[in-house]
């Protein structure tokens, strides 16, 4: 959460809303581990992490939308050992994130 603080103090100064993604959970293998924070702006501005790439594309979508409902969302993410092999990625497994709008 750290490396995203500047980030999100800029993004509260220009008065923008800002969604928190973390990881809270991962079964079998997973590149991020539970803690893992990317923070989204309502302008599509992204900070941080939660599965170094496999999955930041929908969990960016996922921010916007709880931005735009105004509720938080456990989502999760996962693909056989197999099937990520099949479309190019380094690991398979389950990686749950659970993103929600942050009370300034």
């Amino acid at each position: 959460m750290k490396e995203v603080l500047a980030d999100v103090e800029r993004w509260r100064r220009e008065g923008k809303a800002v969604a928190v993604a973390r990881v809270v959970g991962v079964e079998g293998s997973g590149p991020r581990l539970p803690g893992a924070t990317m923070v989204v702006s309502d302008a599509g501005e992204v900070a941080g992490s939660v599965s170094g790439g496999c999955v930041e594309g929908a969990v960016v979508t996922e921010a916007l939308a709880v931005l735009a409902e105004g509720r938080p969302k456990l989502c999760t993410f996962g693909y056989s050992d197999d099937e990520a092999f099949a479309v190019g990625l380094t690991c398979g497994g389950t990686v749950r994130v659970f993103v929600e709008p942050l009370d300034w």
